[in-house]
């Protein structure tokens, strides 16, 4: 179990290496809470299972370069049972082994599947875990991705089947450690009781029809995103006649 999980208020889960560190919360604190306090999961919070992904982000950050590599095998070999962040913190290893297109397809996998995580968890403020990994993981890979915007398109079409063939084979629960209802819950443990872990998301029958808006959703924004690109690019100039 993830006994040994913390809440950061103002950055989210502490996922072993400092994932987060760049974050900052768009969410409202309690009162009484200050940005930056450490609150220990309570209730159906402290049975979500994040060891895992602490273990590897701590690989991927700060391990030796035969770590990360095994590591990074590990997660090619079965995707499907890692967490987002990892598949965030993945992304960050390959870049800068310039496996540069690699690395920008893991990181939207990762904001794929942590964008669906967040549309099938019952807690709206959870989407803050999004934003933080994409400030923490993001720039690097978003301009390199974006200097060829039909190759760009391709990856993210890519991304989508991939995610709609690959199974879902780790807790969703993560996300709800970085919603402001984990937080309520660290703060006042008497009233966590109240929630089970059938609370904390939609109800599973209900996942296939999120993951598809999620993924048409998804696709559409690069879509309009690329095209408007394309809208401002300059008209090429006129060959010059030969002579």
């Amino acid at each position: 179990m993830g006994v040994t999980t913390t809440i950061r208020v103002g950055v989210g889960l502490l996922l072993g290496a400092a994932v987060l560190a760049q974050a900052h919360t768009l969410e409202p604190l309690p009162a009484g809470v200050s940005a930056g306090q450490v609150l220990v999961p309570q209730g159906v919070y402290a049975h979500i299972d994040t060891r895992q992904t602490q273990e590897m982000l701590q690989t991927l950050t700060q391990g030796s370069a035969e770590q990360q590599q095994a590591a990074l095998e590990r997660v090619r070999a079965a995707p499907e049972r890692f967490q987002p962040p990892v598949l965030y913190a993945m992304s960050q290893v390959l870049f800068k082994a310039k496996l540069y297109h690699e690395a920008a397809f893991w990181f939207y996998a990762g904001q794929l599947r942590a964008r669906f995580d967040v549309n099938r968890s019952t807690d709206p403020t959870t989407r803050q875990a999004v934003d933080a990994l994409n400030q923490a993981y993001g720039a690097p890979i978003n301009r390199y991705l974006f200097q060829d915007l039909d190759r760009a398109l391709d990856l993210i079409a890519n991304v989508v089947a991939w995610d709609r063939k690959t199974p879902y084979d780790y807790d969703p629960h993560w996300i709800n450690l970085h919603g402001m209802q984990a937080v309520q819950a660290a703060r006042d443990p008497q009233s966590a009781g109240a929630r089970t872990a059938a609370s904390l998301s939609q109800p599973p029958s209900e996942w296939a029809a999120i993951a598809e808006r999620t993924r048409a959703k998804y696709f559409k924004s690069f879509q309009d995103a690329i095209t408007g690109m394309q809208d401002k690019l300059p008209l090429s100039p006129p060959a010059q006649p030969s002579r």
